[in-house]
């Protein structure tokens, strides 16, 4: 508020459009909020993303490497959270910002469902690669070559779209309802908070809600989300790289009943519960601190 107040007075003082900067300055507080947020999520809770992810190949968990090299793939998804998540964010915030001033609404779930899905679809264009080398390397399918190797094997062998891009759509079938699920609980806890508690908001309240949001939303999804990796993992010669996304749910159904859909559903849970809380709290305070500096200046 304080920023937004010194730069109302400086475009008055020269004249200018004050929207402009103001929508700068939330794009870059969005940039590197979101960066940081995501850098230290993935790095600090990636021995958990692992066993979740093992726990859903279609190789089985002690197969997959059980817990051994718990911490295969953490080059790939450090190298790739910090953009993913800065994308995200900004594309997240714009949207947000542009569609309740065309709606002339605020705080409209409907404007948070909008903006956080076409978020996750940009997002996806990188995350959806850094999570081939990622889940490739966790469950020892990668044969102990790096990440950026795993990725030109890839490209080499099956081309952009069955090699980089596998997964493509499932990626965006999971976040998709995810988000909708997600940004709507947050948005919404963040605007109940302080009325039923009596406190004003801080970064560990934005923590908070976002783990409950999180950890809804996870819990949720958790079937889309090993469509996700079965697709992901699956060799050349697999029938899950040439299935659909249903007929791969109904294969696991048939195959291991309602506990292969939920496979990974506590590490997947905790692992969002806890990002929820890291994520949502740096991105809250990173983007408190960057505010109070632009202010001092």
């Amino acid at each position: 508020m304080a920023a937004e107040l010194g730069l109302d007075s400086a475009a008055g003082s020269v004249g200018i459009n004050m929207q402009e900067p103001v929508n700068k300055l939330k794009f870059l507080h969005a940039l590197v909020a979101g960066g940081v947020a995501g850098m230290v999520v993935d790095i600090a809770l990636f021995p958990i993303d692992t066993v979740k992810t093992r726990l859903q190949s279609e190789l089985g968990f002690w197969r997959a490497g059980g817990f051994r090299g718990i911490y295969k793939g953490l080059a790939p998804a450090a190298a790739g959270s910090a953009p993913t998540a800065a994308l995200f964010f900004c594309t997240y915030e714009c949207g947000k910002q542009f569609l309740s001033s065309v709606t002339q609404t605020k705080d409209s779930p409907y404007v948070h469902m909008a903006a956080a899905s076409a978020a996750e679809v940009l997002a996806c264009l990188i995350r959806v690669p850094v999570e081939i080398a990622k889940q490739r390397s966790q469950t020892l399918l990668g044969n102990k070559q790096s990440g950026l190797q795993i990725l030109l094997r890839a490209y080499r062998t099956e081309g952009l779209k069955r090699g980089l891009y596998r997964g493509f759509g499932s990626t965006i079938m999971r976040e998709i309802p995810f988000s909708l699920i997600q940004f709507p609980l947050w948005e919404y806890f963040k605007l109940q908070w302080t009325p039923l508690t009596g406190f004003e908001s801080s970064p560990f309240s934005v923590a908070l809600c976002g783990a409950v949001a999180g950890g809804i939303s996870a819990g949720l999804t958790t079937p889309l989300d090993v469509v996700k990796t079965r697709i992901m993992l699956a060799e050349r010669e697999s029938l899950n790289r040439r299935r659909s996304a249903r007929r791969i749910l109904h294969g696991i159904y048939l195959e291991r009943g309602f506990s292969g859909l939920f496979a990974g559903f506590v590490p997947r849970v905790l692992w969002i519960t806890l990002g929820g809380a890291f994520f949502f709290g740096f991105y809250d305070l990173t983007t408190r601190v960057l505010g109070a500096t632009s202010t001092d200046h």
